[in-house]
Formats: C-alpha cells, structure tokens, sequence
C-alpha cells in the first residue's frame, strides 16, 4: 500500500474513533434476529401491507421472508431517473422468483441542475439533499423492511439517499443506476457553440438546438459531472454493482443487472448466514478509496462537500487536507469531458472504472480489505457484466486501456497527481479543479473585480466592462447566504475572456461542481461571507493571488480585514426559498458538508 493511503486513512481512523464506534453501537443496537417487522403490532403490520397481493400479505404475516424497501427517486422530468419508472415492477418480480417481497418505501424529490443552472430555483439545489435525506429516513421509518435498494443518480440525489440510508445502516443497502444517454453532439462542438453565443456570434435557436442535441434521450448526462462521479464512487466504495454505471437504460444487460441487485441485497440480510449491513460497508477506507477514485477519475468538486457529510452520517470525520494529501499521490488516469473531449459511454468502452479500480490496486492506491455488497473486496469489483444466451455473466476487465486519449494506466498516466487542490490563505480555504484547467493557467495575481450575482458579471460583459486580466470574486453564494447555488453561467463568458488573452479567475464562496470548465475557480471558499469570511470585504482593485502550484489563496494589503465587510441580502424568497430559511441558518461550512445535520469542527 501507499505509505500517503495508510497515513491518511490511519489519520481518519484516530479522528473519527469516538463518533465512529457511537455509529456503529446504535446500528447494531438496531439489527435483530428476525425481520424488523416483527416488532410491530397487528393493526401496524396490517396497515404495512394493507394494499398487497395475497401471497405478499401471506409472506409478511410470519415466518422469515424478506421484504426489501424500495427508495426511489424516479420523475419523468429527468432523462437520468425516467428509465426507473419500470424498475419497481421488475425488483418486485425478481424478488418474487427470490422467494422474497419488495415494497415501494417511499420516494425522494429528484432536481435537475441542468434546467435550474443559473436560475432561482438553483438556489434549493443543496439543500435538496438534505431533503433527500430526510425523505429517505421517512420512507425506512415504517420499520418493514430487511434491505434496501435505492434508486437514484444525480448530483444531491446519491449523497442524499445515501445519507439517510445510513440512519437506518443495519439494512443491507444496494444501489441501483439507470445509465447514462446514448452519446449525442461531441463535447468539444457542444462547449464551441456555448462560447459562440456567449461572444454574441450566434443566436438562441443555434444554441438549443446544439444543447438539444447533446441532451436528448433518457439516460443520464454523458459528460463527467456530479451525477456520473456519483456512479463512480457508488462502485468505487462497493456498494453497486461492478461495472454497472455506465449501461445504457433499455438494454438487456441493464435489466439484468437490476434483477441482480434483488439477489444482491437478499444476500446480504440478517435472515441468512452472510449479513452485509451497511454501516459495516462505508467505512473508513472506503471512503478513502472514494476520495482516489474521485482523484484518478478527475470527478466533480461537489464531493468535496457531498463525501464530508456522508462520511459525518457514519460517524467518520474527514476533511480537505485528506483529499489535498492524497491528491498529491493518486495519479490523473483519465481524460472525461470536461477534463477532455470523451463522454462516459467512450470512457466506458475504453476500459471504464474497472479497468481504473485494478490500475489503482496494483499501485498501493486502494484499500482492498474492505466490506462491500458483494461479501468480498474491492479486487472482485475488477469485472465487467455481459450477457450471455440471456443470462448475466461476468468477465475480467481489459488489461490495457483500449483508447489512451481517454483511460491510461498507473505507469503511464495524463499527470502524477490527482484532480482537486485545496488553496489556502488570508482569504480561507477553497477547492480548485486542476484537472480541468490547462497549467498554464494554473496561477494569476490580478486585481479584483467584485459582483454580487452571476447576473451583474454577464451584464459587465456585455458591456465590454471585463476586456483585462481580473479575478472576478463573487461572493455571499455560500451555503448560509443563498443556499450555495453552482455558477455555471459564468464559464463561457470566462472562456471566452481567456481565449481572448486575458489572464482571468474566479473566486467565489459558490460552488462550481464537476462541469468545472477550463478557468481557474477557487470554489467553496470558507469561511463565506456570509459567516465574516474576509471574501466579504474584498473590493474592486484589490490584488488577488490564486496559485495552485503553491496551494495559495491570498489578497494583499495589511488593512483588509480591518475594513467593514460589505454587507448583501441575498434574495431569500420565491420559487419556495423562503421555505428553506432553516437550512440556512443551520448550515454548516462547506468544508463540514455544507450540511444540515453536521456539526462544525
């Protein structure tokens, strides 16, 4: 093993002692020896299976069948979760040939950021999470169930029922992808138009009807961001399916892969002899192996926070030195858009993550010794599915990538660190996406140029306001300010500046998440504005140093944090934020998950 691996999953492990053994007290305090149900009365029990078939109600009234939860976050709005419109149907069926039931638990709220993207409604992206979480833990509360299989893919969909999952961790939990859209307009045409109509050059019909074309059946997205890092770290800790991330819905194989997941999570109950619990499943060097496979894949900056508040849900404390250290030793071994031009169908098809998770084993980088729903380590997630004569087979990754544009080996990899930095400074602690920026971009000091919405940056822009080198600060985005909305409609007008020769940045208390472009963006800088962060008292003129080599974040001048802040109150209200002012209030520092629930260290 790494001698960097060991020492900082060995640094985890002393941290999180206290809090880790509480967990893992309270979920097996919860396990029992028979099915959960039986611990409710018959007027419960009736009413939990009230709307069932005879033989369900037949199997739940006594005796040791299982009955697996269903979790799903299925809507047709989104391409990624409308396949798992058919899914519950097919795991009931599957657990029927099983001998078992599964019931539809509940389901979770499911947003696109791709349509609230530099809208209002982005400013409840967040929080969703937490929401989904919560909702999670509502549809496992009625205390039915012997397993779970949770149904979701994008970006707050996973962390969130993940996180509830985990107050209910003494079930076996499997999770259950969908896939991604068959590959449409290539990323490279896709990110040349969104400039074209940044710099004016084409008009809004252009524009749909490229991003129409990249975006244009069920499926999820096919670029890396949040929701495809997702399927990664969901594989990666061992708690989906090997190889399963990136099958295409409607296929064959990927109805077969879902039946396989029933099996799975029955395999793992404690009504048999090899319970599989998933408090036992994210552990420690889990989530280490999450945070390489993050690194290695060059996956989205959302994990920085997502991981943190997964990780605190099971008693585990981590933070941004952790995937700073390890960032330093885990090599880039892939190219995705945006870190590249191929999407996840090509990088699939290259090799895909179990060609990844066996280049990083045989260099020290992953912890093998590890639980997963498979009942055995993380070399037996070195495997793709197939299908053969109709049934499901399996059979050994490629032993050499199949296209080096896109996938390389450990011996040979794009770079010998890994994708995310963290800066720090006077300004505080923020996250940088190296991977995706060229290096010659990798360090400015420029003056500052302050906005206050994404809004106020495009109309400067159109003003021909931004022709220099600056580093735009935007700030009071964090998670106490406005629910810390991802500022994507920034990157284009960004590009474009720097196509043009300008040595340009962002800094911001926002986020920007695995879409991060080609620009160098000091994302998540904590503390926020909103909480006395010295970003609030940045103003226009002030020389700002961003230096990924050097891990700096700094404003220069002596009387800065002397200075009365400038004082915003962000927009609060419409399109159901004044729902949300708890979780503004309450939540805590990106670096702590940005979370309801997380305490500050």
């Amino acid at each position: 093993m790494n001698k960097t691996v060991i020492e900082v999953t060995r640094r985890i492990e002393r941290r999180s002692v206290e809090s880790r053994q509480s967990y893992l007290a309270r979920m097996h305090r919860t396990a029992s020896d028979g099915p959960s149900r039986s611990r409710l009365s018959c007027s419960n029990l009736a009413h939990g299976f009230a709307a069932s078939g005879a033989s369900d109600k037949q199997a739940l009234s006594g005796g040791e069948v299982p009955n697996i939860a269903i979790v799903t976050a299925y809507n047709d709005m989104l391409s990624a979760h409308q396949p798992y419109a058919t899914y519950p149907d097919t795991i009931k069926k599957a657990a029927t040939s099983r001998g078992a039931v599964a019931q539809v638990a509940g389901g979770v709220p499911a947003m696109c950021d791709g349509v609230t993207q530099g809208q209002d409604g982005m400013d409840l992206s967040l929080f969703s999470r937490d929401v989904i979480a919560l909702a999670t833990a509502v549809a496992l509360s009625h205390d039915m169930f012997d397993a779970t299989l949770c149904l979701g893919i994008c970006d707050k969909i996973v962390p969130g029922l993940l996180i509830g999952a985990l107050s209910f961790g003494h079930l076996p939990t499997v999770f259950v992808p969908a896939g991604p859209m068959v590959s449409g307009l290539g990323n490279k045409e896709k990110a040349r138009i969104r400039e074209e109509y940044a710099s004016g050059k084409i008009g809004r019909d252009e524009l749909l009807a490229a991003e129409s074309a990249s975006y244009h059946s069920a499926g999820t997205c096919t670029f890396y961001g949040t929701a495809n890092s997702n399927q990664m770290l969901m594989e990666f800790m061992g708690l989906q399916l090997p190889g399963g991330s990136f099958v295409n819905p409607g296929t064959e194989l990927r109805d077969l892969l879902t039946q396989e997941a029933v099996g799975v999570a029955l395999s793992g109950t404690n009504l048999g002899q090899d319970y599989r619990p998933l408090a036992e499943i994210v552990s420690e060097k889990a989530l280490v192996n999450g945070i390489v496979g993050l690194l290695a894949t060059g996956g989205s900056t959302n994990h920085t926070m997502h991981l943190v508040a997964i990780a605190a849900a099971a008693g585990i404390v981590i933070d941004w030195q952790d995937f700073s250290e390890l960032s330093e030793v885990v090599p880039q071994l892939c190219r995705v858009y945006p870190n590249g031009l191929a999407d996840v169908n090509q990088f699939h098809a290259a090799g895909g993550l179990g060609f990844v998770m066996s280049e990083l084993l045989a260099a020290g980088l992953l912890h093998d010794d590890v639980q997963t729903i498979l009942g055995s380590g993380l070399a037996d997630f070195c495997k793709e599915p197939n299908v053969e004569g109709g049934t499901l087979g399996w059979r050994a990754v490629v032993d050499a990538s199949l296209d080096t544009d896109i996938v390389r080996s450990a011996k040979a990899p794009f770079a010998a660190e890994g994708g995310l930095r963290l800066v720090s400074g006077n300004l505080g602690r923020a996250i940088v996406k190296a991977s995706a920026v060229d290096p010659d971009h990798h360090t400015i000091t420029a003056p500052a140029v302050v906005f206050h919405s994404q809004q106020a940056f495009i109309d400067a822009f159109n003003n021909d306001e931004l022709e220099r080198d600056f580093v735009a600060v935007l700030k009071y985005q964090g998670p106490r300010a406005n629910g810390m909305p991802e500022l994507h409609k920034l990157t284009p007008y960004l590009g474009v500046l720097q196509n043009r020769g300008f040595k340009v940045a962002l800094v911001t208390d926002g986020r920007m998440s695995g879409a991060s472009g080609k620009v160098l963006a000091a994302i998540q800088v904590t503390p926020e504005a909103m909480c006395g962060g010295l970003i609030g008292k940045v103003r226009d003129g002030d020389v700002v140093t961003v230096d990924v080599r050097s891990g700096t974040l700094q404003v220069a001048g002596d009387d800065i944090a002397a200075r009365e802040a400038e004082v915003i109150a962000p927009v609060q209200h419409g399109l159901g934020r004044e729902l949300f002012a708890a979780f503004r209030e309450r939540a805590s520092a990106a670096e702590s998950g940005g979370s309801l629930f997380a305490r500050e260290p």
